[in-house]
């Protein structure tokens, strides 16, 4: 990667992270479940509550990556931290390193003390690991690496950076768990400027095939599954959430903001219903010997 232009696109995703994580630890708190989990959860029937389904969603991301019988996992894209919550507290994972560009969110979790755990306000382009892992989790950061600007293959080259790193960076039978929302029954062309522009800025969604292009040679992937139904309901759920506690919410950030959040969770709903875009959770397992490994990073 070009270091000028990897530059700038680092400093051009940490800017657009802040833009929407750093609205403030209150206002998401009003409105996502006790764990903060800001990404679609995992619904098995009707009787869910948001609670247990983004459980369900947690549990479903550390059993893919062998949690329970791991030394070190790395959270790409860690939020508020709640895989590492449960890498610490519930399996018991003598280092766990989280990734975020959100200021708020790496406060948040360091204040959290977790034994074992590390959490770094740094982009993956940076991240330069001294051990290896027995596992990664990425959920819902791999929508924000490429740009609308992007060409296809410069997007698919962005991806396979990653995906190349995360292979140098995992231990034999390590595995890789990866959830994102895609572009489905819609080109990037008819993407909504509001939410490119208001909600996600500099940020463009992947596609099926581009991932597929990008691992390919360098990850198998073992599962893939859609869960677009899952996010619309989680949206449904937010929205609700976020009506009911409209007062409150605007006295944190004001009526302006608030509405934002309102159309960009009607929007994404409508567009998860209709399959305008899609979320897929991928669980991906290293291909062959370690071919792609970097120097200085030792065995973990």
């Amino acid at each position: 990667m070009n270091a000028t232009t990897g530059a700038d696109r680092a400093a051009a995703a940490a800017a657009a992270i802040r833009h929407h994580y750093d609205a403030g630890n209150d206002f998401y708190r009003l409105w996502l479940d006790p764990s903060l989990s800001y990404s679609c959860a995992l619904r098995e029937n009707g009787d869910d509550t948001l609670e247990v389904a983004q459980e369900r969603k947690l549990r479903s991301h550390l059993d893919a990556v062998g949690a329970g019988n791991a030394a070190a996992v790395l959270d790409i894209g860690c939020g508020w931290g709640a895989i590492l919550q449960r890498l610490s507290r519930q399996c018991g994972v003598a280092r766990s390193v989280g990734l975020t560009l959100s200021a708020e969110q790496a406060e948040f979790v360091r204040s959290s003390d977790l034994p074992g755990v590390e959490v770094r306000l740094e982009n993956w382009v940076h991240y330069e690991p001294d051990v290896r892992f027995d596992g990664i989790i990425s959920i819902g950061a791999f929508e924000h690496f490429a740009r609308p600007d992007d060409s296809p293959a410069e997007k698919i080259r962005v991806y396979r950076e990653f995906f190349t790193r995360c292979r140098s960076w995992l231990n034999d039978g390590g595995m890789l768990s990866l959830q994102t929302i895609v572009y489905a029954d819609m080109r990037r062309e008819d993407a909504s400027a509001f939410m490119q522009q208001e909600i996600f800025p500099d940020a463009d969604l992947p596609t099926l095939a581009e991932i597929a292009a990008a691992a390919e040679g360098l990850f198998e992937i073992r599962s893939l599954t859609n869960g677009r139904l899952d996010y619309a309901w989680t949206c449904e759920e937010w929205a609700r959430r976020l009506r009911a506690t409209r007062a409150e919410a605007a006295g944190i950030v004001g009526e302006e903001v608030v509405a934002r959040y309102e159309r960009y969770l009607k929007l994404s709903a409508l567009g998860f219903r209709m399959g305008k875009i899609g979320l897929l959770r991928l669980v991906l397992a290293p291909y062959g010997d370690r071919l792609f490994a970097r120097p200085g990073v030792r065995a973990g």
